[in-house]
């Protein structure tokens, strides 16, 4: 939705999957999850934020950023020190069951609920995934259909005024 508007998108997974790919390893929720663990391991919590700044600062010189996948409060902290009152947190939130059954049925790297769960518990013990989430500027429900999603979108993007 933001793309649409004109938004230049950074998915902090590129950084997770790149490494994947340069170890030789399969993409899968297991090698994923070891490899995001070992690049907060070596770069500290706010890894993907430190990993992805450059990307952000040079996107950001021609066009309006929308970052898909921050989760810890490292992340969150060191991208608002770094861009103060000019950055804006939306959290997507969606149920267990809804978030579940919608990653069993995706085409790329799809997940069992028992995967999802694993995945859920690892992000909020060990990625401090909730911080971001309570602070949030704004909120998302992602219970309902894409045009619900776009409404909501559409807002956000008319409040912050892009």
């Amino acid at each position: 939705m933001f793309e649409r508007r004109g938004f230049v998108r950074i998915r902090f997974g590129d950084v997770t999957d790149d490494e994947v790919r340069k170890r030789g390893l399969v993409l899968n929720e297991a090698n994923e999850r070891s490899v995001r663990e070992l690049l907060r391991k070596e770069h500290g919590m706010a890894a993907y934020a430190r990993l992805n700044l450059p990307r952000i600062e040079t996107a950001l010189k021609t066009s309006d950023v929308v970052i898909d996948g921050l989760y810890s409060w490292e992340e969150y902290i060191h991208l608002k020190d770094h861009f103060g009152e000019d950055m804006c947190l939306v959290t997507v939130w969606a149920s267990p069951a809804t978030r579940y059954a919608r990653l069993s049925r995706r085409r790329e790297r799809p997940l069992t609920p028992e995967e999802a769960a694993g995945r859920d518990r690892a992000e909020i013990e060990k990625l401090n995934k909730g911080g971001p989430i309570a602070v949030a500027d704004f909120l998302v429900s992602n219970e309902s259909g894409l045009d619900d999603l776009a409404r909501q979108a559409e807002h956000i993007i008319s409040v912050v005024g892009v």
